[in-house]
């Protein structure tokens, strides 16, 4: 275990599930649970198998069937969502801290976008159910039809490894914000913040059994959650072939489910734009979070006049990122999150080359010393691709790893940019507004970065085309999903029914 000085005060080192309010006692499949700077195993998770999973489902159905819970009035529940967004912020050195212990990314990207973002989920969610409204139509005469809408029951929140905390979050929030119940699943390397995550939201005064969480592998605890029958909705966000099982196992329940799956998004460089800009969004883009990010700018396609100078300077500026210890304000670039994970990644290297790419930079484990040497570090990695077709422009290798391309022409551009099995995001590069206009037309994403960067807008939808995935998460779009639609006709007067059955 590590040294007393990095772990919070409240660790436990024993990770179990909280169900109905009540931490469960050890039990079940050990696994596991690793700093990636060190390699060190810093906890134990015990699996929550179908008898604990049962137990979850019915703690959330309980708290929604049983109490005043989906009734509370708007008012009483924007307390409870804003008190939550409070309590985050007080206690997010320690969020970040149990994250960093989790997920190596760093303490300042941690503190400063992912617990940041958690906390503005529930503000933005206290905030957006003060707006909402039902509709009323009566345009057919004699009658009022009202349009309200309630909540759907219990949610099976499964949130991936990472980025826990912000992206489960959002979940959470705009679940409970519309008055249902959920059981939470983290990934399984990554239980630390979000089940202090959880034990804060009761301590913000969120009533027993509204959020649950379990622990464990998918195969175990997240098959039997998916397959509840008590289960009324499921958003998973994680990989594509993941996805596709939960979607089939819905399909057969008639469960709707939202599914935020991979990435392999184009990062687009025109020679109209502003250059300068463009390579810190670029470098932004693949190395922030470690290279862990589904909306990662993995492709960058290059207008072939300004390529050879991007490159460079792109080459020249990864070569200076600064790698080690993720606790430490000055890291931009922390291990990876496993070991497992390191060496995929490191596998495309060799899979590039073989292809005929060039390897640029990296594409190597990095060497620290001391107590890092044997965390999970890789060198930042750039190769130049022959083709769009290299499997490092068509696999999403989810790490610090970018492919660059270039182009000649407009429909080249965007030619590449959507020949992919993807389309969660595009990112666009140019200061010639017919540029602009005609690419945030043809890119084939469910978003479109234009002149900016890795910018959510919470009201807006995100979401993607093609395999990376079905619905969308923002305001709207997490209503429409958390909430019913209910159609009450009234008649505006006493009505007369035709009388059948009557003999003379």
């Amino acid at each position: 275990m590590l040294m007393n000085s990095l772990l919070p005060n409240a660790f436990s080192s024993d990770v179990t599930s909280l169900i109905g309010g009540e931490i469960r006692p050890v039990s079940g499949h050990e696994i596991p649970v690793f700093y990636p700077a060190t390699g060190q195993q810093i906890a134990t998770l015990h699996e929550a198998d179908e008898t604990e999973i049962d137990l979850a489902v019915k703690a959330a159905r309980r708290a929604f069937d049983k109490t005043d819970w989906p009734r509370l009035s708007v008012e009483k529940r924007q307390d409870i969502l804003l008190k939550i967004h409070d309590t985050i912020v007080a206690h997010a050195d320690e969020l970040a801290r149990l994250e960093c212990l989790n997920l190596g990314v760093s303490m300042r990207e941690l503190r400063e976008r992912h617990v940041k973002r958690a906390a503005y989920n529930f503000r933005f969610f206290a905030e957006y159910i003060s707006q909402t409204k039902g509709d009323v139509y009566d345009q057919t005469p004699g009658y009022r039809s009202l349009v309200v809408r309630e909540p759907v029951g219990v949610a099976a929140l499964i949130a991936p490894w990472n980025a826990p905390t912000a992206l489960a979050s959002m979940k959470v929030a705009a679940c409970i914000a519309f008055g249902n119940t959920c059981v939470l699943k983290p990934s399984e390397q990554t239980p630390l913040a979000l089940r202090r995550f959880v034990e804060l939201l009761h301590e913000a005064g969120l009533p027993d059994g509204v959020v649950n969480i379990v622990n464990g592998r998918g195969a175990m605890t997240g098959e039997a959650l998916v397959n509840h029958p008590g289960i009324d909705r499921i958003s998973f966000t994680g990989g594509t072939t993941t996805g596709r099982r939960i979607m089939s196992q819905a399909g057969l329940r008639l469960k709707p489910c939202t599914l935020e799956l991979g990435g392999k998004s184009a990062n687009i460089v025109f020679a109209s734009a502003d250059l300068d800009r463009a390579l810190d969004a670029a470098l932004v883009s693949i190395y922030s979070n470690n290279g862990q990010q589904c909306l990662a700018g993995s492709r960058i396609l290059l207008e072939r006049s300004i390529a050879d100078d991007f490159i460079g300077k792109f080459v020249e500026r990864a070569g200076k990122i600064r790698i080690g210890d993720p606790m430490l304000d000055e890291t931009e670039l922390g291990p990876l999150a496993s070991a497992a994970h390191r060496d995929r990644v490191l596998s495309f290297a060799d899979i590039a080359t073989s292809e005929g790419a060039e390897l640029l930079i990296g594409g190597k484990a990095a060497s620290l010393s001391g107590d890092l040497s044997g965390g999970y570090f890789i060198e930042p990695t750039a190769v130049l691709a022959k083709s769009n077709s290299a499997k490092v422009c068509q696999d999403e290798i989810f790490g610090p790893f970018a492919a660059f391309l270039t182009f000649d022409t407009y429909d080249e551009a965007i030619g590449m940019a959507n020949d992919t099995q993807f389309g969660l995001v595009s990112y666009l590069w140019s200061d010639h507004l017919p540029t602009v206009e005609a690419a945030s037309r043809d890119l084939k994403s469910g978003v479109v970065w234009v002149n900016t960067t890795m910018t959510r807008e919470l009201r807006a939808p995100f979401g993607g085309y093609k395999d990376s995935g079905i619905g969308r998460e923002g305001g709207q779009s997490s209503e429409q999903f958390y909430a019913e639609v209910k159609t009450v006709t009234i008649p505006t007067k006493p009505i007369t029914v035709k009388k059948i059955g009557i003999t003379d």
